[in-house]
């Protein structure tokens, strides 16, 4: 009687358990980001190396302190990708990260299937927002906007253990 009773014990433990670190690591951590309204999006100059604020409407964006890459926002703009393509630097190797179910207007596939096809295109947010990390910036044509922090080069080196590059 006693082996059920440990056995279920150890069952419902497990079960408290797992439900915590779902929650914690979905919802507990994240929390929404508050807007300027001026410069909460930025896209780096090719002529100049220099983040610019640019126009943009609608903007929503989580983030979490638990890591530096769990920056995600959504954004709107009227600027054509014509235009952010001549003037700012695109952004090679852009893998939008998988946002929580919760913040629905950000949709990783989507987005990456979007870059994949050509139809949108990534642009350096900020380079080195944090050492080794970028922010990303991609625009689909209807001018929805989103952005995520990633990895870049240096920061894959250092994260592996290894000395940082020049």
């Amino acid at each position: 009687m006693s082996g059920k009773i440990i056995a279920g014990l150890i069952v419902v433990i497990s079960l408290i358990a797992g439900a915590a670190i779902y929650y914690l690591q979905v919802y507990h951590f994240y929390e929404p980001v508050k807007a300027t309204g001026t410069d909460d999006v930025q896209l780096t100059l090719m002529v100049t190396g220099a983040p610019e604020p640019i126009l943009y409407e609608d903007f929503e964006a989580i983030n979490a302190d638990s890591s530096p890459i769990r920056y995600r926002a959504c954004f709107t703009t009227q600027q054509s990708l014509a235009m952010m393509s001549e003037t700012y630097e695109p952004y090679d190797g852009a893998e939008p990260l998988v946002a929580p179910g919760w913040f629905k207007c950000f949709d990783a596939k989507e987005i990456g299937r979007a870059l994949e096809s050509g139809d949108a295109i990534a642009f350096l947010g900020e380079e080195n927002i944090e050492y080794g990390i970028d922010r990303v910036i991609a625009v689909l044509p209807d001018g929805r906007g989103f952005a995520w922090q990633q990895i870049n080069h240096c920061g894959e080196v250092v994260f592996d253990g290894q000395p940082a590059p020049a």
